[in-house]
């Protein structure tokens, strides 16, 4: 590691390395809770479709910062699970509309409780306004991230 980097960055990235791991060992767990065939990472696409209701997958696209491509075969295999559907775009016949089916948003949201439930109690004793301050701060990091 460049010796030159202030003990905060080196800080951060340790941090952000153990954040990362306990993270894909999550998305693991709670994929399986969603559906037994569901990869981890489709997770986040779940995420998003859920807080869109309906979005179309070009859009998805660029929010998620994948390719159509990728994303449309990871939207294949969740519709083939009976989680998400595609429909036309009204304004565009073109486009499709993807959104949650209702099997998908019980599962998810049955999925998201226990998360929840899991950040609620990790974070139980800090006080209402550094939590706010900690999502502030994701938010701002996530928003520069490469």
């Amino acid at each position: 590691m460049d010796e030159h980097l202030p003990e905060a960055l080196r800080a951060v990235e340790d941090e952000l390395a153990a954040l990362l791991r306990r993270g894909r060992a999550l998305s693991w767990e709670i994929a399986r809770e969603v559906h037994p065939n569901l990869e981890p990472n489709a997770y986040g696409l779940l995420l998003w479709l859920r807080r869109s209701g309906s979005t179309r997958l070009t859009d998805l696209a660029t929010r998620l910062g994948i390719g159509k491509g990728t994303l449309s075969r990871q939207i294949h295999g969740l519709e083939g699970l009976g989680l998400v559907r595609r429909d036309p775009d009204p304004d565009d016949r073109r486009a499709a509309q993807l959104s949650l089916t209702e099997e998908g948003t019980r599962r998810f949201d049955s999925a998201r409780s226990v998360r929840l439930g899991q950040l609620r109690q990790a974070l139980e004793s800090w006080p209402d306004r550094d939590v706010e301050e900690f999502a502030r701060l994701l938010r701002r990091f996530n928003d520069g991230a490469l």
